[in-house]
């Protein structure tokens, strides 16, 4: 069968790239057509668009490239409509992915949802869309089958978490040979995860690297984002004991005693690595005051909604401060603290599906066309 595939971040290729692969051990005559990155593209997807060329971030930068992301959606619908699969399936980033589905479904397409957009979190409204236009939803999070079936009257799949599957599937390298190649020494490692986008890190590096003083026995590594060069980061570290480690964040928590985590997807990836986190967050005030009023969340970070109660420090906006930091840090590296985020951890990977997420959805997919 003929499946379209549209992700449209680094994320989204990751978890895209696991489903062609999922979707190849079941139909062994698939052919997949696909926006997404080099990941899909090794999995044996044909690609068409790169997700660096639809990667804009903010309303001013979305209304400066306003011509360039409508030519995009109206080549994605030319090349639907020239291909003629038998599903589209679309992969988070619901901006492009909404308007493309609205136009599928029209056609007669099979629209498919794979990692559901945030609906619960802002833009609510969207629910009507996906309503009209999705005929089936696969969720990752346990919360997001009670949103849409109990609250909004839809019925979803929820197939677990793929990040379960792309940590188990790391290929195993010995700790003293990852510390040889980045150049790390024997002490306890604190990993520092600013974020991924310039202006983020801005806010976030510099209060991270604040507290390395107060905590002489540990090595402070920084996880860079490989979208920015090491001069960016450098203009930052001060200190000799800081250490910057590129496109390497998955190899640096699982070397990391604890973490300071910028709130996102990087919370969950750091509980899944059973690495006690401060979960840490600043923006604009103007932005933070408009956030206020549009999100309504008891907590910012995926573990601590997940569980329902608070599992990891949050630190937000001016409690995100080098005494705050350096307090709360001392108290995750307590090995009793430890001991019991970690077993807090272990209950939110139980809640999170357990393994096989790309399995199920591929599974799904296929039965339905059948």
């Amino acid at each position: 069968m003929k499946y379209y595939i549209i992700a449209g971040e680094a994320s989204g290729d990751l978890h895209g790239a696991n489903l062609i692969k999922a979707i190849h051990t079941i139909d062994d005559d698939a052919q997949c057509r696909v926006w997404g990155g080099d990941l899909m593209e090794q999995a044996g997807g044909t690609l068409v668009k790169h997700y660096k060329a639809l990667a804009f971030m903010g309303f001013l930068e979305v209304v400066m490239n306003l011509r360039t992301i409508l030519k995009n959606i109206n080549f994605c619908k030319k090349d639907i409509a020239a291909y003629q699969p038998h599903v589209v399936i679309f992969i988070d980033y619901p901006g492009f992915n909404l308007r493309i589905a609205k136009w599928a479904k029209m056609q007669g397409f099979q629209t498919h949802y794979y990692i559901s957009p945030q609906l619960w979190a802002w833009k609510e409204n969207r629910i009507r869309q996906i309503k009209r236009d999705i005929d089936k939803m696969y969720v990752i999070l346990p919360f997001e089958k009670d949103f849409y079936e109990v609250k909004h009257h839809m019925p979803v799949t929820f197939v677990g978490h793929p990040l379960i599957d792309a940590i188990a599937n790391r290929p195993k390298i010995n700790p003293t040979n990852l510390r040889q190649q980045y150049g790390l020494s024997d002490q306890p490692i604190i990993a520092l995860l600013p974020g991924s986008r310039r202006q983020e890190i801005k806010k976030m590096l510099k209060v991270m690297l604040s507290v390395v003083k107060a905590f002489p026995n540990y090595q402070f590594v920084i996880a860079g984002a490989p979208s920015l060069p090491d001069a960016f980061y450098r203009t930052f570290i001060k200190n000799t004991n800081v250490t910057l480690v590129n496109n390497a964040t998955y190899d640096l928590l699982s070397l990391a005693d604890a973490a300071l985590v910028t709130s996102g997807t990087a919370t969950l990836e750091t509980a899944l690595f059973k690495v006690p986190q401060v979960v840490c967050y600043k923006s604009s005030w103007v932005s933070y005051q408009i956030g206020k009023q549009v999100v309504k969340l008891k907590f910012i970070s995926l573990v601590n909604l997940i569980m329902n109660r608070e599992v990891v420090c949050e630190l937000i906006q001016g409690d995100f401060n080098t005494k705050r930091l350096t307090k709360e840090l001392q108290h995750i590296l307590d090995p009793k603290i430890q001991q019991n985020i970690k077993a807090d951890y272990d209950t939110l990977e139980q809640q999170l599906g357990g393994p096989g997420a790309s399995q199920k959805v591929a599974k799904a997919v296929i039965e339905t066309l059948s």
